[in-house]
């Protein structure tokens, strides 16, 4: 039986909405239809006169309703963080949350892969690559489903952070968000509801796979993927919680090894060689017609993501670090890399200040505090330029790759669909071992 699922779109005190046919409110039983604003007031929802805990819209017609949501936040704490107005299929859910509103759709699962590959991709990608996307999807959905119910039945609480005096780890998942089944923003899949107009391909890549996932010894695979490997994929447990998945191990994104690299890239030189290099890999293009399919609009912003840059002066390392970590450094004297992952992405990092020494991991966490938002990716080398008495007066940061690495690289993925490959032959290729089975 296809499941429903619960999404949680946004977070706000007050929400402006409009419903663009007839919805009733389970609370009082009531037709709405129009524009509508629900506030957060000391911990209830106050709508039409009513105050409730929690208000359920529910469309007459489940295949002609929709509503919209206005000024809902996409890329969140990425560079290209906006406001967009989204319109939505299914029911229209408000809870209380941290002491905000959140709005949750509920839907069928097709219907929000729909969405999903229109809004993680363009809509004109190659018909192979929609249907492998189509699968990875669906499996880490319900995956992440599963999981949710399985957190919930446990008295243990999820742990994502390890901390001592000297160092700070901390992985990103499902401790985000537990009061409904994923998020609609990169955190999760990106989903923009019915904002992103589809296409008959997408229809026809999730109406060809319906139901069909990816499975490794009987289980639904937690299928992850990213924008860029950078040549390797990296694994699992280096990036979230300390479980090894078979079918998310390294991959190189190429037929063969590239040529002259030691591929050990655990290993410091190793690493240091491939990252400041330009190895053949299927992700690594610039063809337009190609990055199209997998970069909407505003990520298209991002040029350089298989190799980039990035530099700061002693000021800027020095303000951006204490103000992400809330402890005082002083100086920055070194970044040392503590513990790379198979990719080549730092899973752990000392910071070394004249005032205080810190090593941070993970991956993500390695991001967020050497940038305003996130660092494309944690797998980078330090140079640092023009000492004075001692002290760098620039730290420069070469990179590789775009995103946590792990799983399906999409821009390999649509490289791949454009050479010809068959959609079972990609998901062969990122995910080893798995096969393909129907679960409805």
């Amino acid at each position: 039986m296809e499941p429903q699922l619960r999404v949680g779109i946004m977070y706000e005190k007050e929400i402006s909405f409009q419903l663009n046919e007839t919805y009733v409110l389970q609370q009082n039983g009531k037709e709405y239809t129009g524009k509508q604003q629900a506030k957060y007031i000391d911990g209830k929802i106050f709508f039409d006169e009513i105050t409730e805990s929690e208000l359920i819209f529910i469309p007459k017609d489940y295949e002609t309703g929709s509503f919209d949501l206005f000024g809902v936040t996409i890329g969140i704490k990425f560079h290209w963080e906006r406001k967009e107005d989204q319109r939505f299929k299914g029911k229209l859910h408000f809870i209380c949350e941290n002491e905000k509103l959140t709005a949750i759709n509920i839907l069928s699962l097709e219907d929000y892969l729909i969405s999903v590959i229109s809004s993680e991709m363009s809509a004109t990608s190659s018909f192979e690559l929609l249907k492998a996307h189509a699968v990875i999807s669906r499996s880490w959905l319900m995956a992440q489903v599963i999981k949710g119910e399985e957190l919930q039945q446990t008295e243990e609480k999820y742990q994502s952070i390890v901390e001592t005096e000297n160092s700070y780890i901390r992985w990103y998942d499902r401790e985000d968000h537990m009061n409904f089944d994923v998020c609609a923003d990169d955190h999760c899949q990106r989903y923009q509801g019915i904002t992103k107009q589809s296409t008959p391909l997408v229809i026809d890549a999730i109406n060809e796979t319906r139901g069909l996932v990816l499975t490794s010894e009987g289980e639904i695979c937690d299928a992850r993927y990213s924008k860029c490997c950078g040549g390797v994929a990296e694994t699992f447990e280096n990036v979230w919680e300390p479980i090894n998945h078979k079918y998310l191990q390294a991959v190189i994104d190429n037929p063969q090894e590239p040529e002259g690299y030691d591929m050990n890239l655990k290993n410091e030189r190793a690493a240091d060689r491939f990252i400041r290099t330009s190895p053949k890999a299927f992700c690594n293009t610039t063809n337009k017609e190609v990055l199209s399919q997998v970069l909407n609009d505003y990520d298209q912003e991002t040029a350089d993501f298989y190799r980039w840059k990035v530099e700061y002066s002693q000021e800027e390392i020095t303000g951006l670090i204490e103000r992400k970590t809330g402890k005082e450094f002083g100086q920055i004297l070194d970044l040392i890399p503590i513990k790379r992952g198979e990719s080549g992405r730092l899973i752990k990092l000392k910071i070394v200040g004249s005032k205080h020494t810190l090593i941070i991991g993970k991956e993500l966490e390695i991001r967020k505090v050497l940038s305003e938002s996130h660092l494309y990716s944690s797998g980078f080398v330090v140079d640092k330029e023009e000492k004075v008495n001692g002290i760098p007066v620039k730290f420069v940061l070469i990179g590789a790759g775009w995103g946590h690495g792990v799983g399906l690289c999409q821009i390999g993925a649509a490289v791949m669909g454009a050479k010809g490959y068959k959609y079972d032959e990609i998901l062969f290729h990122y995910f080893r071992g798995v096969e393909l089975e129907n679960r409805y």
